[in-house]
């Protein structure tokens, strides 16, 4: 909707809304939305109104290129598909024409509340609410497009497009099924059904047959209001399909020192606030001048409001502001994770001691537990995690900025990228890595059955891409992680899907060796959840927990056809793993439900051995 856009008219607030969360998963920018009477698409945060709620993490931000982060509030909608028809004279044609008949019938008292037709969408002249068109046409550039009606209907009828081309949608054709059933009309006599236009390259052979150059993709991004010149031809897709939007969210704890209480009080006040809106305003030439100019006088200001010394607070905003920048951090990569394994082992400890904000560790003592295989196991009573939407992808899913098809949901000036943030607690479970290592250098099998899924993944799409070992060590890990989730839930009451994994699997080459599994709640209000999964990770409990979730590793329904399997799931990524034994809800992993296998945890039918926790049964 260019106009509506541009004039950034109201909707309706109660039909019109989606959660902070949906808005940066599957309603993200550039995601189409159904709402109950029309159909819109998420647009970029540039055309956002009002003021957004800010969310802070320097260690995330920085690595990501902004300075902060914001939850989607008022957030901007554009109208898409264009086309839409009315089911009683099957009069189909864009939004635009029938916003000008509307115009010209509607009551001057509405029209002057709802100039462009917002509240109801309906037929001017049968009164019937218009239905949108069914399908789009994407490209692999990460472009979305209304479906070429009348182009289709005149190069499929072989006449030439007439100068006032008037389509009518007809569905049910007696005598014939599925899209033979569907056909397009126009006023000159064209007419065609829309057989074949889900045929991988039919718009490039229409063009072929006709020698016309009219189904090249027209570039369309309606989530930003532009066209760019693009040489693909698209492909038709229903427009709920999967694979017209994937979202490309990344995550971070927000971990000490950045966590401590009076940097969160710092970030929280209305002097903070004010003083990052000038920064974002500045030049970035302009910036660090601004910064060292005014910087006493708002940390004097900022220490007022929060209470605190002044030369606390000033250590705190120069390490915010004026400490010099490293390259750029993949959050994606090992190095981000190694920061947070520091935290969650306690090497890594606040400036403040206990005086937490948003991170608050509990060490246990492990020779309580009585677990073999297990270095440390610590509590973590609060900890905030931050999801951020930095952009998504078409046709095929996109994991970084440097992936084909990558599109980014901002323009570069944008200093923030939409995001929404959970406050909760968790359990974080280190192991013994000579044990581990003990393990793959004893049982070649362990190799030979990693080896399989890591072959697998690199002729994957994703893999060939993103070209990566997937180690025993790994895929135990992983293993282990999910059949905990499902044994966790089931004791404490969480729904699975209110519960997440954080894996961290490294070696001495990658820069420090990390064996370790977090679980924690990605649920919760602003003071974190009511501590049930953490009581679970105490001594008198969590031992009889990993006992029952490794017990269970051994029987699944689908058993012996899931113990026995060569290769199962998303590109054959899973051995011994299923629905019914191992898969978690999407929410939960951070694979995808990809490299598990109960094999490696509790062995096969004909080789206890390659189980690392087969001591346990």
């Amino acid at each position: 909707m260019s106009e509506q856009i541009k004039r950034k008219v109201d909707l309706n607030r109660v039909s019109h809304s989606v959660r902070a969360a949906q808005a940066v998963l599957q309603y993200g920018v550039g995601a189409m939305v159904d709402f109950p009477d029309q159909t819109l698409v998420t647009a970029a945060p540039e055309y956002w109104s009002g003021d957004t709620g800010r969310i802070y993490d320097d260690r995330f931000a920085k690595a990501l290129g902004v300075d902060y982060f914001a939850i989607p509030t008022n957030i901007a909608y554009a109208r898409f598909p264009e086309w839409y028809f009315c089911p009683k004279c099957r009069k189909f044609q864009p939004l635009r024409k029938w916003v000008d008949e509307y115009r010209k019938s509607a009551n001057p008292k509405i029209l002057e509340r709802d100039e462009y037709m917002v509240e109801h969408m309906q037929c001017p002249k049968c009164k019937q609410d218009l239905v949108v068109a069914r399908i789009v046409t994407v490209c692999e550039k990460g472009h979305l497009n209304d479906f070429p009606w009348v182009k289709w209907v005149h190069t499929k009828s072989k006449k030439p497009v007439c100068g006032t081309p008037a389509l009518k949608f007809k569905t049910g054709a007696s005598g014939t099924e599925g899209l033979e059933g569907l056909s397009v009309s126009c006023s000159c006599g064209a007419t065609a059904s829309l057989k074949g236009a889900f045929d991988k390259d039919c718009f490039e052979k229409l063009d072929q047959d006709a020698g016309t150059d009219f189904f090249r993709c027209s570039g369309n991004h309606p989530f930003r209001h532009i066209r760019e010149k693009c040489p693909c031809y698209p492909k038709t897709v229903q427009r709920g399909a999967s694979s017209v939007y994937f979202p490309i969210v990344y995550s971070s704890l927000v971990i000490p020192p950045y966590a401590d209480k009076l940097n969160v009080k710092i970030e929280q006040s209305k002097a903070f606030e004010d003083c990052v809106t000038i920064i974002s305003d500045e030049e970035p030439e302009d910036k660090l001048n601004t910064i060292k100019k005014r910087l006493p006088k708002w940390t004097e200001k900022i220490a007022l409001e929060v209470g605190a010394s002044k030369s606390d607070v000033e250590k705190i905003l120069i390490k915010k502001w004026l400490e010099p920048e490293t390259s750029e951090v993949d959050v994606t990569g090992i190095q981000y994770r190694i920061d947070e394994y520091y935290a969650l082992t306690g090497e890594i400890s606040s400036s403040s001691g206990k005086a937490l904000g948003d991170f608050s560790r509990e060490e246990m003592d492990i020779k309580e537990y009585k677990i073999p295989h297990i270095k440390s196991v610590s509590l973590i009573d609060k900890v905030r995690v931050v999801n951020a939407l930095i952009g998504f992808s078409r046709i095929s899913p996109a994991m970084n900025r440097n992936d084909k098809g990558f599109v980014d949901v901002k323009e570069s000036d944008t200093r923030w990228y939409p995001a929404y943030e959970v406050r909760g607690e968790g359990i974080f479970i280190e192991f013994e890595q000579s044990d581990i290592d003990k393990w793959i250098r004893d049982n070649p099998a362990v190799i030979e059955r990693a080896k399989r899924i890591s072959d697998n993944y690199s002729t994957s799409f994703i893999g060939k891409n993103h070209p990566r070992t997937i180690t025993p060590k790994f895929i135990m890990l992983h293993t282990l992680s999910h059949l905990l989730i499902s044994q966790l839930s089931f004791e404490c009451g969480y729904s699975i899907a209110s519960l997440s994994e954080r894996l961290y699997c490294s070696e001495e080459s990658d820069g420090k060796t990390m064996a370790g599994i977090f679980i924690y709640t990605a649920s919760g209000d602003s003071e974190g959840t009511l501590g049930g999964l953490v009581r679970q990770g105490r001594p008198d409990a969590f031992p009889q927990i990993l006992k029952k979730a490794i017990s269970h590793a051994q029987t699944c329904s689908n058993d012996p056809v899931c113990i026995m399997s060569k290769g199962q799931g998303r590109d054959s990524l899973n051995l011994a793993a299923c629905h019914a034994c191992g898969l978690l809800p999407e929410t939960c992993c951070e694979e995808r439900n990809a490299f598990l296998d109960r094999g490696l945890v509790i062995g096969t039918y004909d080789n206890k051995e390659i189980g690392f926790w087969r001591d346990m049964l």
